[in-house]
């Protein structure tokens, strides 16, 4: 017999932890149907006949978001076997209110009364007998970060399924609104199953439009429904569905008083920690300064070390020669030879030794956001973005795309403003995700040598053009209006687990190396191919080859920005297949596995190519401008067709060909000390341009025409 199991639960309240926990590796990630809301499920490990499917995390079950339309839609209509409520022990009053709701819809519950480490640490005490009494279902103390009783609570979850063990709720609202719910509920069995007959009470109690579409009452029976409601209205002086909010939230505190015993009901050790970390004044040069400690100890640093040793000893002298010696042991022709050993091996070894500093990354990225720092970030950046036109909410967005572009776009679903998902999928691929990371370390090691602020001053960068984005589409036609609200629970500081921050980093990478596998490796040689080719198909040097003569048409587009060497040009092409085979083409044209980026000999090499200046236009260009292709397919999608994706393309692109530009013709001025000239003013008023877009004012034509309306009124 096939048992599905929920998994419901607030944001933050440990959800993914413990699916994690008890799917292991055997999950995958889809769209719920008919919408664009991730989903996940998972096979229970010892129970193959059993899914796990984690909910969107949810506040109420209330129909205000497209998560909360898909759970509730999910629980009503799929009927799982039990739902497992995962409740917050150190913030029960928020938690409580999703389980009043969920007892009530008549699919047997079980509580995992979560982050019990975090409670017991802070000496507080939970009566589970009293709370379990009181709700009318089981309840079970876990800690998901560590492990424990996540187990339990499944096999408890599996054993209710097998027996049908119904969840009574045993709250109440109130005497005239029990007893108001209780003659809708009469008048609704006929029109639904019994169990859910209570739950449906209660929604059309609180004049759910969403319930009321889905029955078809008589006209008698809406009548009566209305009567009931109003009288109850009037006896409260409220409306029916503030009624029942005060009725819920009146009932979790007085429950909460009844089961909970704090040690310290002051502040807790989060609350002192916050005062700093989210002050007005010291909250971003905090998180300046974390960020600069985790890229330089991933990229400038620890990273390096490793990397360095992939490079130099693991393929420069180990896995090439033996790949060499092997060809030429077994006879292998002197073009195959060079195909693998310097297209396939070269070009994938350049990009796969830059693993190392991404998964140390991933892996501090995962502990700030398992640990709660990441959620007071993006708290932070709300009071921010806020004010440049953007919602706190695009934070979460560019925050996943710090790992990948694909789900920090994907995760621009849970915007409900159209204007603000479409300006976030914008700029989300702004932010220098791991495939770029490869890009940062090359350049920053073979130009910029020992300067630990290159790495964190992109990630600031693609910030920065964030902002600058925001502030400018703000005042467009397109965009105009208000930012839609932001509301999130910061969760209680706590040690993340091991598993978790593993399991974190491990999903982060693999994509990466799944892709320099395919897509990488068929790329790179491609690349060897058109590099080593003539179009007689004839082998020849690399400037007479297919490869130079393509870069040599497109090179004149790239030469205002310093770099437009046939090189470099076909090198930025390539780089719209994967952002990492920008470095992957540069291994298969230069040999770049058989060196680490700060070997002196690449040096040369790219001297011939680059100064310091161009770099690090090559540099910003790429990391701005249009995203991998499969990114720019996941803008397609979110969008809804070519039109907005190609305005998406066309912005990223156009800004990030004005910011090198301006890079190039500026800073070879300044730094390089070469004459003022035409491009120097093109690039002077194309800053002032940006100036003038930022900080003029801007009014809809609709504000304008009622305006003139009043003045001749």
């Amino acid at each position: 017999m096939s048992i599905k199991i929920a998994l419901a639960g607030n944001p933050n309240c440990g959800k993914t932890t413990m699916f994690n926990d008890l799917t292991g590796s055997s999950q995958y990630v889809g769209n719920w149907p008919g919408v664009t809301v991730e989903k996940k499920e998972g096979k229970l490990k010892g129970h193959r006949d059993v899914t796990i499917v984690d909910l969107p995390g949810i506040y109420s079950l209330s129909p205000y978001t497209l998560e909360e339309v898909v759970t509730r839609n999910f629980l009503i209509n799929e009927h799982p076997d039990v739902i497992i409520n995962l409740v917050d022990g150190s913030n029960m009053e928020r938690n409580l209110y999703l389980t009043t709701q969920l007892v009530e819809i008549g699919i047997p519950v079980i509580i995992a009364l979560n982050m019990m480490d975090v409670v017991k640490k802070k000496g507080d005490v939970i009566n589970v007998k009293k709370l379990s009494e009181a709700l009318g279902c089981e309840v079970v103390e876990t800690a998901a970060v560590k492990g424990i009783g996540s187990k339990e609570v499944a096999e408890k979850a599996y054993t209710m399924a097998q027996t049908k063990t119904r969840t009574v709720p045993q709250h109440s609202f109130g005497a005239s609104v029990e007893k108001a719910i209780e003659e809708i509920g009469n008048l609704s069995r006929s029109f639904v199953p019994s169990e859910f007959a209570r739950w449906y009470a209660v929604k059309l109690f609180e004049r759910d439009s969403k319930v009321l579409e889905e029955l078809h009452f008589t006209k008698e029976a809406q009548d009566q429904i209305k009567a009931t409601i109003a009288a109850c209205e009037a006896e409260a002086d409220d409306d029916s569905e503030s009624i029942i909010t005060n009725e819920r939230y009146n009932y979790i505190g007085k429950l909460v008083t009844k089961c909970l015993h704090k040690k310290n009901p002051g502040m807790t050790v989060s609350d002192k920690i916050d005062r700093i970390v989210t002050n007005r004044w010291l909250a971003l040069p905090i998180f300046a300064a974390v960020m600069f400690i985790v890229y330089y100890v991933s990229v400038s640093w620890l990273g390096t070390i490793v990397t360095d040793w992939t490079n130099d000893t693991l393929f420069g002298e180990i896995v090439q020669p033996a790949v060499g010696s092997w060809l030429t042991a077994v006879g292998a022709a002197e073009w195959l030879n060079s195909l693998i050993v310097d297209g396939i091996v070269g070009g994938v070894g350049a990009v796969l030794g830059f693993v190392p500093q991404m998964f140390i990354l991933f892996f501090f990225l995962s502990i700030l956001e398992d640990c709660g720092y990441m959620a007071r970030v993006a708290f932070i950046m709300d009071r921010i973005f806020r004010k440049f036109g953007l919602s706190g909410k695009s934070f979460i967005p560019l925050l996943i795309a710090s790992g990948c572009g694909v789900p920090g776009i994907m995760a621009s679903r849970t915007i409900e403003n159209e204007k603000d998902r479409k300006m976030t999928i914008m700029v989300t691929t702004f932010i220098p995700c791991g495939a770029k990371l490869p890009l940062i370390a090359l350049v920053g090691g073979a130009f910029f040598p020992g300067s630990p602020w290159v790495a964190p001053a992109m990630y600031f960068m693609g910030i920065l053009m964030v902002i600058i984005s925001g502030i400018i589409l703000k005042k467009t036609r397109l965009f105009v209006g208000d930012p839609a609200p932001f509301v999130m629970e910061l969760p209680q500081y706590h040690i993340p687990g091991a598993k978790g921050v593993l399991i974190h980093m491990w999903e982060r990478g693999k994509a990466f190396i799944i892709k320099a596998g395919t897509v990488i490796f068929v790329a790179c040689g491609l690349i060897w191919f058109l590099s080593n080719f003539s179009w007689s198909m004839q082998m020849v040097e690399q400037d007479q080859s297919i490869l130079a003569s393509i870069g040599h048409f497109i090179a004149p587009i790239f030469a205002p920005l310093g770099f437009g060497t046939w090189q470099a040009a076909v090198t930025t092409v390539s780089g719209l297949v994967a952002k990492e085979n920008l470095v992957g083409t540069f291994g298969v044209l230069y040999g770049l596995a058989d060196a680490a980026e700060d070997d002196p000999a690449m040096i040369g090499e790219f001297a011939a190519l680059f100064t310091t200046v161009s770099a690090m236009s090559f540099m910003v260009f790429n990391l701005l401008c249009a995203p991998c292709f499969a990114a720019i397919g996941a803008i397609k999608r979110e969008m809804g067709g070519w039109k907005w994706t190609l305005i998406a393309l066309g912005y990223q692109t156009g800004l990030a060909y004005v910011v090198a530009f301006m890079i190039y013709q500026i800073g070879s001025v300044l730094v390089l000390g070469q004459a003022f000239g035409v491009g120097t003013a093109i690039a002077i008023l194309l800053l002032a341009g940006i100036l003038y877009l930022m900080f003029r004012s801007y009014k809809p034509k609709s504000e304008q025409s009622l305006k003139g309306a009043r003045l001749e009124a």
